[in-house]
């Protein structure tokens, strides 16, 4: 991967009503009827500062200060919206606003190389620090997701926000929605995405401004945010016995206010429930599938908690004291709830209905490395990486699984759905297993997907002994396609899945969403040991034996090019660029 990344701040929200009837957003623009007929063609931007002043604290064992300054990006009359896609990975990513005229939404394209990738606007905000002096001790630009920690800032404002909580960190991304809402607010600080700062303890002022580019874009006043800044040194040997160990929990990043938000690159974290207002979420890095994983292999999370209420920040070192999730704040010790299956196994007639199914299709593998075994077997050379399989629609993949007392394995069930979500058919598709390793310890739907490595002649060389997986909404890989759910509701592992002493497991993997496995647990990597250098091919195959009833099944497979050579014990691969896409 060119540039590891974790994914970005993001705000409670919402999620479907029930595990089936998700809330479905179209790949067109959103509904005209959502605005008044009078709307202004563009939104009513403006920066603003939440507080003059405020307090950051400098950890000594961490490597700076990061300037998390409260400034935020609002909208009124209508939403930001931008839809951001690629017609493939030979395309550029453009980006189109929806702006309304008379009340009517339509598209307007911006200028080519407004956005470079699907992380955000490159270069948004201009922020200048100097000391009391005068003397300027920083001044950098930083990248803006209009999806990030945001909030309503009037009580009138539309109590949830209809667009998704992050932008994409996937190098294979397809399409993503950003936006910020009416009568709410984005924050522009880039939490993960943005270095640390190393500053002296003592009082600084901060300028933040929209870049002049966009300024121009959309419309926005130059009128620069200014906060009065005082660093803080702390050290955690400072902190004593819970209050210390708590403090290092809550502030892995450096500061008590955004929990786990730069947490370890392998320190990943749970996800909310949803179907309710979620709190907030702690941090979890792009996994390279190169190292440990906290979630099952599975990667990126979708990360960090929201920026908080400035009331919630006025006692940071109370709060550090403090682990567990709690209004504001996550340590990351949260588990989702599994979602719910059929209270019953399935009766009566099997049937595969003539309505919408799911469309399984496989993204290039990336996140490629060597490993020298040591997950596995010592003295042996692996070959690991990340594989996504994703669901295009316009059905979700909705599967249950169902325990006859006693029994080891569950009997799996794919269930369809007409229109109105109305349960109409479902038919046997396999089986789940128990997978008791550590890092898993959940229900695994067996034949979803499989990995082989192809010689240049594209024949099989070496096969993958992983086959089963627990799914999960890991990655937005393209939200624009039909029947896109925003909001999908379980993104992660922790019980997503089921307990060993379950009945039944519900496992779901919602339109426009994919679930990324990275193969650093044992079993999930080839064994290149005996493999001779050369160039090879990794195939991602979704749906192998194709018990699962889909749209098309001729789009399943995804090959990406390697090329394996070094001594055993030093091997190495060379990953050339997919197309446009330069990630390993």
């Amino acid at each position: 991967m060119t540039r590891p990344r974790t994914t970005r701040l993001r705000r409670p929200l919402l999620a479907g009503a029930t595990a089936v009837t998700a809330l479905a957003v179209t790949a067109g623009l959103v509904a005209a009827s959502s605005e008044p007929a009078d709307a202004a063609a563009k939104p009513e931007l403006s920066l603003i500062a939440a507080t003059g002043s405020l307090t950051l604290t400098s950890w000594k064992e961490d490597p700076g200060v990061y300037l998390d300054l409260g400034t935020y990006l609002t909208a009124e009359g209508t939403p930001l919206e931008l839809k951001v896609t690629r017609k493939s990975y030979k395309d550029p990513v453009t980006v189109t606003q929806t702006v309304y005229e008379g009340g009517r939404a339509k598209a307007k394209k911006l200028p080519a190389g407004t956005v470079k990738d699907f992380s955000g606007l490159p270069g948004f905000v201009r922020v200048t620090l100097t000391d009391k002096a005068g003397r300027k001790v920083l001044d950098r630009t930083e990248d803006f997701c209009p999806n990030n920690a945001s909030g309503r800032v009037r009580p009138d404002a539309p109590a949830t926000s209809k667009y998704p909580e992050s932008c994409p960190t996937n190098p294979f991304t397809l399409g993503s929605v950003w936006g910020v809402e009416k009568g709410w607010a984005a924050n522009t600080y880039g939490g993960s995405y943005s270095a640390p700062v190393q500053l002296a303890a003592g009082t600084y002022t901060a300028e933040v401004g929209v870049a002049k580019k966009y300024r121009d874009l959309f419309g926005i006043a130059d009128k620069p945010a200014t906060v009065k800044v005082t660093v803080q040194e702390r050290s955690y040997e400072d902190e004593s016995g819970s209050a210390g160990a708590a403090g290092r929990s809550a502030t892995a990043g450096g500061h008590a206010g955004h929990g786990a938000a730069h947490a370890p690159q392998t320190a990943h974290a749970g996800h909310g429930p949803g179907h309710a207002p979620t709190p907030a979420r702690a941090a979890a890095p792009v996994t390279s599938g190169a190292g440990p994983t906290y979630n099952a292999g599975h990667g990126p999370l979708r990360a960090a908690p929201p920026a908080l209420p400035w009331a919630l920040k006025k006692d940071q070192a109370a709060r550090a004291t403090r682990v567990g999730d709690t209004s504001g704040q996550t340590d990351g010790s949260r588990k989702a709830p599994a979602q719910r299956p059929q209270p019953q196994r399935p009766a009566g007639k099997l049937s595969v209905p003539d309505v919408p199914k799911p469309d399984l299709r496989s993204l290039p593998a990336y996140g490629i490395v060597i490993s020298d075994g040591e997950r596995d077997v010592p003295g042996k050379d692996y070959l690991a990486f990340s594989a996504n399989v994703w669901n295009a629609g316009p059905a979700q993949l909705v599967v249950d699984g169902f325990r006859s007392p006693g029994k080891a394995k569950m009997d799996a069930y794919q269930y369809f759905y007409d229109a109105k979500g109305k349960q109409v058919g479902y038919t046997p598709t396999g089986t789940m297993e128990w997978d008791p390793r550590p890092g898993h310890m959940h229900w695994h739907f067996t034949d979803f997907a499989s990995y082989r490595l192809l010689k240049a002649d594209q024949k099989e060389a070496v096969r993958s002994g992983k086959e089963a997986f627990c799914l999960a909404n890991t990655d937005a890989v393209d939200y624009t396609v039909k029947n896109a759910n925003w909001h999908p509701y379980n993104t992660d592992l922790s019980t997503a899945c089921g307990e060993e002493n379950a009945i039944s497991v519900r496992e779901v993997l919602d339109v426009g969403s994919g679930d990324t496995y990275t193969q650093d647990l044992p079993g999930q990597s080839f064994d290149i040991t005996g493999v001779p250098n050369g160039t090879y091919y990794i195939q991602v195959l979704a749906n192998p034996e194709k018990r699962l009833k889909e749209t098309d099944l001729n789009n399943n497979s995804a090959l990406r090019k390697i090329v394996l050579g070094g001594k055993p014990g030093k091997r190495t691969v060379t990953v050339p660029a997919h197309e446009l896409v330069n990630a390993n």
